[in-house]
């Protein structure tokens, strides 16, 4: 799904759509850009493999879609992809989830192959997105040599206003990209998506992993964006984490159903998914950079 509001509304914000050929704006000192692709190829994958030391990856790979928050004066920039999310879950490489003995004929891609998932097949990942910040560019003062960076997050307890969010605001712009997706060999889905919003006030973005492995468990991870535009293409963003884990078995011993329909839609059964880590950051932009 995506949305892109007319030249009326987008003048009316101060904002301007980006050049032909490419979605997205420019607004307030922003440049918001999504690309949407068909997934990778065989000879973009094998590269892939090579280059994450694996010969494991999920079954739809969308490698060329991306989301990109660039702040034009400051050059911080935050992006969101495929390559840099399966780096993360390598990386924390998480033990297999357990499958139901029943259940693992359907991993074969022959008939008589032994199945052995040594790896987390679930391709479960921390990744809360990427950062730089450019070079070549004035951030109020010098950029720092390279290896640091102007990108400095502080903890705080504010958090962000999701009721606020849903009040009628003009939307800009809207967008949602899948980075990948696998159906766990018909066990499950393993789904990594992005979606942004630009309202006149600000921009909104939630990276959302989403994991149920069928009768074993489910896995909820979210990060959420919310940049509120200030005075003279100042910034400032909430960053907030909420991980999120649970068993069908824990579910069922509290009465709630075992019927895998119910467990369709993430957004609609979060609540019942305990939290097991969650944190808030604060980020000003368009304030001199720390020397």
């Amino acid at each position: 799904m995506e949305w892109e509001s007319d030249n009326k509304e987008l003048k009316a914000a101060g904002a301007e759509p980006l050049p032909a050929g490419r979605r997205g704006l420019r607004i307030h000192g922003w440049e918001i850009e999504s690309r949407k692709l068909p997934i990778l190829n065989s000879i973009h994958l094998q590269r892939w493999e090579k280059e994450l030391q694996t010969s494991h990856m999920p079954e739809m790979v969308f490698g060329d879609n991306y989301l990109v928050l660039k702040h034009v004066n400051s050059g911080t920039k935050f992006f969101f992809n495929a390559f840099d999310a399966l780096v993360g879950w390598k990386h924390e490489a998480l033990p297999p989830v357990e499958v139901p003995a029943a259940a693992k004929w359907k991993f074969r891609s022959k008939p008589l192959q032994q199945v052995v998932l040594d790896y987390d097949y679930t391709f479960t990942t921390p990744y809360c997105g990427s950062e730089t910040v450019e070079r070549n560019v004035e951030c109020e003062s010098a950029i720092p040599d390279e290896g640091s960076s102007c990108i400095q997050w502080e903890d705080c307890k504010e958090k962000i206003d999701l009721v606020a969010l849903a009040s009628k605001e003009p939307i800009l712009f809207y967008d949602e990209i899948i980075l990948y997706e696998d159906e766990l060999a018909d066990n499950g889905i393993s789904l990594l998506t992005v979606k942004v919003r630009v309202m006149p006030s600000g921009w909104f973005l939630l990276l959302r992993f989403w994991l149920r492995v069928d009768g074993v468990l489910m896995r909820l991870r979210d990060t959420r964006f919310h940049c509120l535009f200030g005075e003279h293409n100042k910034s400032v963003i909430l960053r907030e984490s909420c991980w999120r884990k649970t068993t069908f078995q824990a579910l069922s011993s509290k009465g709630y159903p075992s019927d895998l329909a119910a467990y369709s839609d993430p957004s609609i059964i979060a609540e019942r998914l305990p939290i097991v880590m969650q944190k808030t950051q604060k980020l000003n932009i368009g304030v001199p950079c720390k020397q």
